[in-house]
């Protein structure tokens, strides 16, 4: 079904004609009167009331085949209520709205009906309505007598608002003898691309033409004819002018520099939901989320959904797009993918009877009253406010106030009596005629405007300056089209170039970040899932602060992976897409005067500029019309043939309409020479998405994930028409699964195997919660989809809070530190008692992420869903949740998870309240068991630290709630050395979190107690998270923990010194680079995603064991027993340079600073409080070193002291010149980062 663009000659191209069909619906007399079940109406309802199926009656030509014409969508979408009847007592106003039909391959065609009622002259019809009253007021009388004689007290039966029953049925009943009946009947066009405004004047002309007492001056055919064959498409950047029964039309195309065709009035959506509403709407259309509007007016549907789709530009909307959604489709609600959906209200029901799937994503919007249910945690749309700020200047240029016009959310019966020239002149409307100004007088007591002002106060643009620029035309331009009409262009473009901008300057820089593939294009289209498009993580990194909730979740929809794929794609000006060239020109001017600027990267507002040209280009289209189409003229008819009866609508020669004349000859006549083959192509390739190479195929295909449906086929449901449907979603849902696991896990791999030292970063945390936020979506619709009963509650969190309450099990306690049980519901109770989650989708949310964190996700979900006679009770048979082999299918991608650590628990919610257990195993061998001082510990994580914990010295084990702490980094322990036997040696200490079950070991592997060891009575030990042993079911699949820290203890120097294995110097060198390695790849990480500093500076391998290897080295082994630590070098050292002071035998002045910095900190860190060993000390003042940048300083220092010279052997490293002046070039490059030490690190001392 492509369109495929031929060569104008060729027989199946389109012919660039204004419309392609005239088409005809109503009832079909021959049928009679066949009630719509689909439409969902019940028989309750008077039959007045009631909808019945309306036929299309005619259609000129009969095919066309560029346009095959679908039969079904057409009839549903002219009138998608189906057929309406009336009596004499009813108003009758003609109602037109468009619509549109999106094909498979995405392109569109447009729809314009005007339905109109006539008298119903068929006898049948008319008695068969009779029959139908007779008989529903039988059973209403059965149905409803009143309990007392008094027959209006029953007032609330009734089906319209209360009105009693016997007024009711007076209102609303047919009597043949009495009553005319009406039924609907509607006119439309289809044509290739949206003039709206024209179309609706062809229809509403042709219309007139039939209820005018005169005759038109030609029969209708030929106006018909006219409109179907002699009207070209004005080509891009031209203006056309036909005729219609009664007056000229006009019609312009914008050219290829400028924004696309758009023909609907901006103006009517900001009356109808205000700035505020329409901007976050907006929002959430960018962030693809379902949209749902509600209105009784198809046309105000469809004027809201294209608005806020052409508002988008440059992106467009890639999922379902249904802007009327006809009745018989609402099942097409349940739908589990982003859509845009229009859904017609009676004007009876409230929002309360609407039966709407998920409501956590669904922005819901009543655009009758002004009204808009926004998602849950929607972020802000940049520069929010100076946005809204610009729009409403703009508005109030036009006498528009800002927050809408109330009489456009009337209710609907005022709205049909109002006609839109009364508007203009009702003064109540605060719509007043006449100068500008005082619209713009009336407006300043507006309590928005006010606020606006205040705002813009601070941002120093001032309201009273705004230059009205309404309806101004430059100096003598005639302009041929209406004032009303022309300021609609005008308003349309302003605001349309309002919000492009916000794009160019959000995205000026964009192609710097486009990964352009490697490969050819072929085998790019295969792999496309795989690869990345967009280099993310550094456009983000460059983006102001306030702008990253909405743009890391904008990055990851479907519109922009498409805009980008298209950038890929069109390599060369002449394919490139012309929405992309458009956006690239402008991008490319806003670059000119930034040259890169910093003002690029600052959030500094910038206001649009291109207004003025945009508004000239169509004032002087609409000034000098480029091209006037053919009169419409007399057809050859046969006599008689051609007349109709005044107020119907006849039906027309079909032997004159279906057929064109003969050759195109107005192509070649009137047409200047440029619109020839290349304008034509163009024209189809602009405005309906095509292309005649493959290329459009390809991006569809490789786009399709997820979004194979774009409208559901418009025909007449059967169950398995919707069954086929929702297995598209199924698969659709599956897809898109296994590519966000796959997406995560790529993301989260790239960055471990970075922490293990290969390959670049390229992952922030903003990115990582992205993901997840998005996983979480995804999980609350495959959980929702095919939902029996709506619940009030959230999806998942009623089926988790349904076993809740069927699973009461025991904890069990058992010594020594039991694993934790995995138990579904005791996770689902931990959440449950967050006092901070206030929602049940947050509250899912959170039990996701937990469950992520501890890689249980699969696990839980299995045993969710286990529970087989719960998913019967709980989903239709088409859910994705009773799919087995797809549900198989999804856990297994959900296991794929358990591969990588994730910590978006911990890293997410930073105040809640966690329980930690603590245990410490104090060595077996040498009497622990008579330890008699009161031990404590301190605890300090990366979000914060415990404060000093007494510990039961029988137990040494506990449990204790504090605010979190974070990925845990330390562990201060130490005892008070009270009693007789105060030394205790320590094997580790293992700290577990309640809640996400990570489990941290601190190794020690040292005495505390004077006179043991280095006489230490509280030791600092670094801790290592733990990889988890899930049960052997699961199958295996871990990777090396974050941190790889051998568990072989780490012993200082102990006995002696002569126990650790010896290095050499060359051993020596290469643990320092390794370390300060360390340190420099730490810091040239994202911020968020850096690990612990603690651990690099004072764990297995980091910077202070280094150093202690550099000194041990060549150290003099000390005779009998007697130890000797480096700090007893070091101590002496300190003595030799104090007395070298008093002596003041001071050499140059360079020297005596670094001496007097190593003296005052050995000094202060001696005189400390804590009771730290020896070794304690070293690592104090190695740390405070860094953090100084000093350590390079010291060891020129000690490398020069006598000192050195009678505690080292000559062999010793500190003694070799060369190798002391590499490891001081080595440790210069810490120089530049600034390193800031835990607090644990450094308590006690105030340097």
């Amino acid at each position: 079904r492509r369109r495929s663009i031929a060569a104008p000659g060729g027989g199946s191209s389109a012919p660039g004609r204004f419309a392609d069909y005239f088409v005809i619906c109503g009832l079909d007399t021959e049928t009679g009167l066949e009630p719509d079940e689909l439409s969902g109406e019940n028989f309750e309802q008077t039959p007045l009331r009631r909808t019945f199926k309306s036929k299309v009656l005619a259609r000129y030509p009969e095919n066309v085949e560029w346009n095959p014409f679908d039969q079904d969508a057409v009839g549903m979408l002219c009138m998608p209520k189906g057929l309406a009847f009336k009596t004499q007592a009813d108003s009758r106003e003609p109602q037109f709205h468009s619509f549109i039909i999106t094909r498979e391959d995405g392109s569109r065609t447009f729809g314009f009906s005007l339905t109109f009622f006539e008298e119903v002259t068929s006898k049948q019809i008319c008695s068969a309505m009779q029959t139908l009253y007779h008989m529903h007021n039988a059973e209403y009388d059965i149905l409803h007598t009143p309990p007392t004689n008094d027959k209006d007290s029953c007032s609330s039966t009734g089906d319209c608002n209360g009105t009693s029953v016997s007024k009711l049925q007076r209102f609303n009943s047919y009597d043949i003898s009495r009553d005319t009946l009406y039924v609907s009947k509607c006119i439309c066009l289809i044509t290739p691309m949206s003039f709206m405004k024209a179309c609706k004047k062809v229809l509403e002309q042709l219309h007139q033409a039939v209820t005018s007492p005169q005759p038109p001056p030609l029969p209708l055919e030929s106006y018909i004819y006219n409109i179907l064959y002699e009207v070209p498409l004005p080509p891009a950047g031209r203006s056309l002018k036909f005729s219609g029964v009664y007056g000229p039309i006009v019609c312009q195309r914008p050219s290829t520099s400028e924004l696309p065709l758009f023909d609907f009035p901006v103006k009517e959506v900001f009356e109808l939901l205000g700035v505020e509403n329409v901007v976050q709407l907006f929002t959430c259309a960018l962030l693809e989320f379902q949209i749902l509007l509600y209105s009784q007016h198809y046309q105000r549907l469809m004027t809201v959904a294209e608005t806020i789709t052409a508002l988008m530009f440059p992106f467009q909307w890639q999922h379902v797009y249904v802007p009327i959604l006809p009745a018989s489709l609402l099942h097409f609600l349940d739908a589990p993918v982003p859509y845009l959906m229009g859904l017609h209200s009676n004007g009876l029901d409230d929002r309360s009877k609407l039966e709407l799937p998920q409501e956590a994503n669904l922005c819901f919007v009543d655009v009758d009253n002004h009204f808009i249910e926004l998602p849950e945690d929607l972020p802000q749309f940049p520069n929010k406010l100076e946005f809204i700020q610009e729009i409403s200047e703009i508005l109030m240029a036009f006498g528009i106030p800002p927050e809408g016009s109330l009489h456009c959310s009337e209710s609907a019966s005022k709205m049909k009596s109002l006609r839109a020239c009364d508007l203009v002149s009702d003064k109540r409307n605060g719509n007043i005629a006449g100068s500008p100004l005082n619209s713009y007088e009336l407006l300043k007591e507006n309590e928005t405007i006010a606020r606006l002002q205040a705002l813009v106060k601070r941002t120093g643009v001032s309201l009273e300056k705004v230059s009205f620029r309404i309806g101004e035309k430059s100096c003598d331009l005639k302009i041929q089209c209406d004032e009303e009409e022309f300021k609609i262009y005008q308003l349309n473009i302003q605001i349309r170039e309002v919000f492009a901008n916000r794009f160019t300057q959000m995205f000026a820089d964009y192609e710097v970040f486009v990964i352009q593939p490697s490969q050819d294009k072929e085998s790019w289209f295969t792999n496309r899932e795989q690869m990345q498009n967009f280099d993310k993580a550094s456009f983000l990194s460059d983006q102001p602060e306030p702008y990253l909730p909405f743009l890391s979740r904008f990055l990851e929809t479907q519109m922009f992976a498409s805009f980008i794929d298209n950038k890929i794609m069109c390599h060369d000006e002449d394919d490139k897409d012309p929405v992309l060239r458009v956006f690239d020109s402008r991008v490319d001017k806003i670059r000119l005067l930034n040259v890169r600027t910093p003002t690029l990267r600052t959030s500094m507002y910038q206001k649009c500029t291109t207004i003025d040209e945009a508004e000239k280009s169509i004032e002087l289209r609409l000034a000098k019309i480029d091209h006037t189409a053919v009169h419409p003229h007399l057809l050859d008819m046969k006599i008689g043939q051609g007349k109709y009866e005044l107020g119907f609508f006849p039906k027309l020669q079909s032997d004159v309409l279906s057929i064109g004349p003969a050759s195109n000859k107005w192509t070649k006549r009137n047409a200047p020479a440029q619109w020839r083959r290349k304008d034509r192509q163009k024209q189809h390739t602009e405005h309906l998405r095509l292309d005649n190479d493959q290329r459009e195929k390809y991006i569809q295909e490789a786009r399709n994930l997820g979004s194979t449906i774009r409208q559901p086929k418009l025909s007449n449901l059967s169950p398995s028409v919707i069954a086929q449907t929702n297995w598209k979603f199924v698969e659709g849902l599956l897809k898109e699964c296994r590519n966000k696991t796959k997406r995560m896990l790529v993301e989260k791999m790239g960055r471990e195997a970075v922490e293990l030292g290969h390959g670049e970063v390229n992952i922030t945390g903003v990115e990582e919660n992205t993901l997840i936020a998005s996983l979480c979506d995804l999980l609350e619709r495959i959980w929702s989809h095919g939902l029996q009963v709506k619940q009030v509650r959230s999806k998942y969190s009623c089926i988790l809070g349904i076993l809740l309450d069927s699973e009461r099990r025991k904890s069990d306690s058992s010594p020594a530190m039991s694993p934790l049980r995995i138990s579904l519901v005791q996770d689902m109770r931990h959440i449950q008692n967050i006092s901070e989650i206030k929602t049940d989708v947050g509250k899912a949310r959170a039990w996701v992420r937990l469950s992520m964190e501890k890689k249980l996700l699969s696990r839980h979900l299995k045993q969710l869903l286990s529970d087989h006679e719960l998913t019967k009770k709980l989903y239709k048979r088409y859910a994705f949740l009773r799919c087995d082999d797809e549900k198989e299918q999804f856990l297994y991608h959900l296991l794929s998870f358990n591969a990588v650590d994730y910590f978006c628990f911990t890293n997410v919610f930073t105040t809640i309240l966690i329980p930690y257990h603590i245990l410490i195993v104090p060595s077996k061998k040498l009497g622990g068991s008579m330890f008699t001082a009161n031990p404590w510990i301190c605890i300090s994580g990366e979000l914060g630290e415990t404060g000093v914990l007494q510990i039961p010295r029988n137990i040494l084990e506990m449990t204790f709630e504090c605010q979190n702490l974070g990925k845990l980094t330390t562990v201060q322990i130490g005892h008070d050395n009270s009693g007789l036997y105060a030394k205790w040696l320590v094997e580790y200490v293992m700290v577990r979190n309640e809640i996400t079950g990570h489990t941290y070991k601190f190794p020690c592997g040292r005495w505390l107690g004077k006179g043991m060891d280095d006489g230490s009575l509280e030791r600092i030990l670094v801790g290592e998270l733990l990889t988890s042993h899930t049960e052997v079911d699961e199958r295996q699949c871990r990777t090396p923990p974050l941190q790889q820290s051998p568990s072989m203890i780490r012993r200082f120097v102990t006995i002696s010194p002569n126990n650790k294995p010896k290095l050499n110097t060359g051993q020596i060198q290469e643990a320092i680079g390794e370390a300060v390695n360390g340190i420099v790849k730490h810091f040239h990480k994202p911020e968020k995603e850096r690990g612990s500093l603690t651990l690099l500076l004072c764990g297995e391998s980091g910077l202070v064991s280094a150093l202690e290897q550099v000194f041990q080295h060549g150290f003099k082994s000390p005779r009998l027993f007697k130890n000797v630590f480096i700090w007893d070098f070091l101590e002496k050292a300190q003595t030799y340079y104090e007395t070298l002071e008093q002596n003041e035998m001071v050499p140059e002045e360079n020297w005596q600073t670094r001496a007097r910095n190593f003296c005052r900190f050995v000094t202060a860190i001696n005189n400390t409080p804590r009771n730290i060993g020896k070794d304690g000390k070293f690592q104090m003042l190695v740390c405070l070193g860094a953090r100084d940048h000093l350590l390079h300083h010291w060891i020129a220092l000690l490398a020069d002291c006598p000192i050195t010279a009678q505690m080292y052997e000559d062999i010793a490293l500190i003694k070799d010149h060369t190798l002391v002046n590499s490891l001081i070039r080595v440790l210069q490059t810490l120089q530049e980062f600034n390193i800031t030490l835990e607090a644990s690190l450094v308590k006690g001392i105030d340097i």
